[in-house]
């Protein structure tokens, strides 16, 4: 209850400021989204000159985009199932994967996490295979990264009904030998809180054997809860890795906040949509027993979707360098939110260059800096290359 009355005091507050710039003739043109209520107090930090460039189209639903190596980049397309290696501007197709992916809805072939070093390629999909459900696979690839082989499955069970919340976003922790899992509540109310679903969740397994990591909170455990790192999400979109070690996640809100969250060991996020699955509820309810860990960032009403992060590295950001980068897929922009040491939020950034192309989905950053962006139009979607200038 208490997050709820913050959001509507936040509310209040906006819509009174606004009131007075228009009455001054302090804006012009139509007002700004409500979901701007929650960083109206936050400044915004100058953005450096984008140019943006095309690296792939004819593209469906691209779901994921990862740096290999040679100058290649790896896309997943979701409801096709494919894989694609995209070189030079041309693309080909690495591997069809339609005989292995269940596709519905929100599931089908979605996060990618590559290895370029060990040319080894994770993926999590749906998958027919002992009834429908989510699953992580693994694969080498060969030196001209033209075919798969050596298919094995990391981890399975991740629950799914419909497709619907099906998320699932990737991360290999730089620190570790651990392959991060975010997944989706798959739309069951009793998932997020249920140590023993692997829904609502972030998962923390070997990269290679899919056994529970040693240090995490339930490794000791003979049930599913040794997976889980942390609990209580709705539906993960994204996960990234800032430079001090801490892992960031961010999630689809109900009709309401969007988060972002840095995630604690054995934290608690707070999304309890029971008794059957009521969307009405606090994404973090503060009233659950225990202790729920505060979003860090927040979009208020209505939802922009947010979906993939990365976070922006380089000097040549200027002001943004530090910053997490945040697609989304509803408000069809990138959001750039500093954080301060402490994970407080200090800066807002909206950049008008990255309005332009509807729906993003994914967001990465590549080795020299530069961000990769896919679109999830659904025709003629496509990955852009982001420098600053």
């Amino acid at each position: 209850m208490r997050h709820r009355l913050r959001t509507t005091r936040l509310s209040l507050s906006f819509a009174t400021v606004l009131a007075t710039a228009l009455a001054g003739g302090l804006l012009t043109g139509p007002p700004p989204s409500v979901a701007a209520v929650d960083v109206a107090g936050h400044p915004e930090a100058k953005a450096p000159q984008l140019r943006v460039r095309t690296v792939a189209q004819a593209l469906q639903h691209p779901w994921d985009v990862q740096q290999a190596t040679g100058g290649r980049l790896v896309v997943a397309e979701r409801d096709r199932a494919r894989l694609s290696v995209v070189r030079k501007g041309k693309r080909r197709t690495l591997a069809g994967l339609s005989k292995l992916v269940w596709v519905s809805g929100e599931t089908g072939l979605m996060s990618l996490a590559v290895d370029p070093g060990a040319r080894t390629l994770w993926a999590c999909h749906g998958s027919r295979k002992g009834g429908r459900h989510v699953q992580v696979s693994r694969w080498r690839v060969d030196t001209t990264w033209t075919r798969l082989s050596g298919h094995r499955t990391v981890l399975t069970g991740l629950p799914s009904t419909s497709g619907r919340h099906g998320g699932c976003r990737l991360l290999l922790d730089r620190d570790s030998d651990a392959l991060l899992v975010g997944t989706g509540d798959a739309a069951v109310g009793t998932n997020p809180r249920n140590l023993d679903s692997l829904g609502g969740k972030v998962l923390r397994v070997h990269r290679d054997t899919g056994a529970p990591m040693a240090d995490n909170p339930y490794a000791d455990a003979s049930s599913a809860r040794r997976f889980v790192w942390t609990y209580g999400h709705r539906n993960v979109q994204g996960l990234a890795q800032r430079d001090d070690g801490s892992v960031w996640s961010v999630e689809h809100g109900s009709d309401r906040d969007d988060e972002v969250n840095r995630l604690v060991a054995g934290g608690d996020y707070g999304w309890n949509p029971v008794p059957g699955y009521d969307e009405s509820v606090p994404m973090t309810d503060q009233s659950l027993p225990g202790e729920q860990q505060a979003a860090a960032w927040s979009s208020g009403e209505p939802t922009i979707a947010t979906s993939g992060a990365a976070w922006v590295r380089g000097p040549r950001w200027g002001a943004l360098e530090g910053t997490l980068a945040v697609a989304a897929l509803k408000g069809s922009e990138v959001l750039f939110l500093r954080f301060d040491a402490s994970g407080g939020l200090t800066s807002v950034t909206r950049p008008s260059r990255l309005q332009r192309f509807g729906r993003l989905r994914s967001i990465t950053s590549a080795r020299d800096g530069d961000l990769l962006l896919t679109t999830d139009n659904g025709v003629r979607d496509r990955v852009v290359r982001v420098s600053p200038r």
